[in-house]
């Protein structure tokens, strides 16, 4: 039985793990959670689980917590804040901890999991875009396994099993083409929050179906993929599969190209990082290939999507630029949720910040610069924000000079 530790119990992946969790009870005991202020779930989690540590991350929601619980004996630790969620990260005998904290949030806490000596289920892509230049090296000296948890690179790793050293070519990521990619790119300045939350084929949190939106979400995934497995940027490729069935491959160096297909359902990736290297049973619904049908790709629209090309800009910069860039994004994303800005200024906010950056730009950043390049970066959207909701001029079509 291996035991576990959760990070964002009460999102979207938190609650996907939960339920593999409550399927397999023989596979793992679950040592710990952590969650961002929702009190009922959490409670209810608390109750149906039994960990020994608990942490809400909105420290006045914790006497409300204290509260929900208060008849359970034994009583879990329950602790709240930053301080809290990286306290349960680091916390007993759990041998794995999966990340599913949103963001750059999610940071902190992981580093911490890594020099307890936990090997990492990740299910919080910024950990490497943010943070790569960081945390791999810390990886590779608490000798701890860094265990892709999101659809597109657990496949990556999934066909890697068995290739040899200098076998991989190219890395293939797949992109549904979100919420848009039927529309026309004309039609896009009209586009609402409502529209962009549509996605067609994943049930996701807000941001990353916006994310999926602008397709930012498969260019952060490159800046991932590259760190993950050492892939050069030339050698990762986005193709828009709309069916979302094969969910990533790789080109071996004798043109063979392997590919893992599924339904769209997170819980396969998950398990995989949970269970590694095993292959644990499930009575999920299997792939039909009859059912599922014609699987079609075609090039993705740069026009349509110019995150994607911010994204590689922001990858071959390496350094700092991944953290802005990333930083960027968040902070756009929530102002557009927020209905402060168009769905077009998400990218021309971030080409914003970034080519801001290029002075202070460093390309080995510790931590603390990474994190103050994170804070630099989202009040500079702030600003840049109140420029575009005045129709105001920014600069425009500078990622070749990132």
């Amino acid at each position: 039985m291996k035991a576990i530790t959760l990070l964002g119990s009460t999102g979207s992946i938190g609650t996907q793990t939960l339920d593999i969790v409550s399927q397999h009870p023989d596979k793992f005991r679950l040592v710990g959670l952590a969650a961002g202020r929702n009190v009922e779930m959490l409670a209810q989690q608390v109750r149906q689980f039994r960990p020994e540590i608990v942490a809400i991350c909105d420290e006045d929601k914790l006497p409300e917590l204290k509260a929900a619980i208060a008849d359970l004996d034994p009583q879990p630790i329950l602790l709240a804040g930053d301080a809290g969620i990286i306290e349960v990260a680091r916390y007993g005998d759990s041998e794995a901890v999966v990340t599913g904290i949103v963001g750059c949030a999610g940071l902190l806490p992981t580093i911490a999991a890594i020099e307890a000596g936990k090997d990492i289920a990740l299910a919080n892509k910024e950990t490497l875009i943010a943070g790569g230049p960081v945390v791999n090296p810390l990886v590779e000296k608490h000798g701890v396994k860094l265990l892709p948890a999101d659809s597109e690179h657990s496949a990556i790793f999934q066909c890697l099993q068995g290739v040899p050293k200098g076998g991989l070519k190219k890395i293939i990521l797949t992109a549904s083409g979100g919420a848009f990619r039927d529309w026309p790119v004309e039609k896009l300045a009209e586009a609402k929050v409502s529209d962009a939350l549509k996605h067609p084929n994943w049930s996701m949190g807000r941001k990353i179906t916006i994310d999926s939106a602008t397709l930012m979400n498969k260019g952060l995934e490159v800046i991932e993929a590259h760190y993950l497995f050492g892939a050069d940027y030339d050698d990762i490729e986005i193709v828009i599969h709309p069916q979302s069935i094969i969910h990533s491959l790789i080109e071996l160096q004798d043109t063979s190209v392997l590919a893992q297909l599924g339904w769209p359902d997170m819980r396969l990736p998950l398990l995989y990082a949970m269970s590694w290297p095993e292959r644990i049973y499930t009575d999920w619904e299997r792939l039909d290939l009859v059912k599922a049908g014609s699987l079609t790709f075609r090039e993705p629209d740069h026009k349509k999507y110019p995150c994607m090309q911010l994204a590689y800009a922001a990858g071959r910069a390496g350094g700092s630029m991944p953290a802005v860039l990333n930083a960027a994004n968040e902070q756009a994303v929530a102002l557009f949720l927020d209905e402060k800005i168009g769905f077009l200024d998400i990218p021309r906010c971030i080409e914003w910040v970034c080519d801001r950056h290029r002075t202070d730009h460093q390309q080995n950043p510790s931590l603390d610069d990474i994190l103050a390049a994170d804070q630099w970066a989202r009040q500079e959207v702030l600003a840049v924000s109140k420029l575009v909701s005045q129709n105001q001029p920014i600069i425009a079509q500078v990622a070749s000079r990132l």
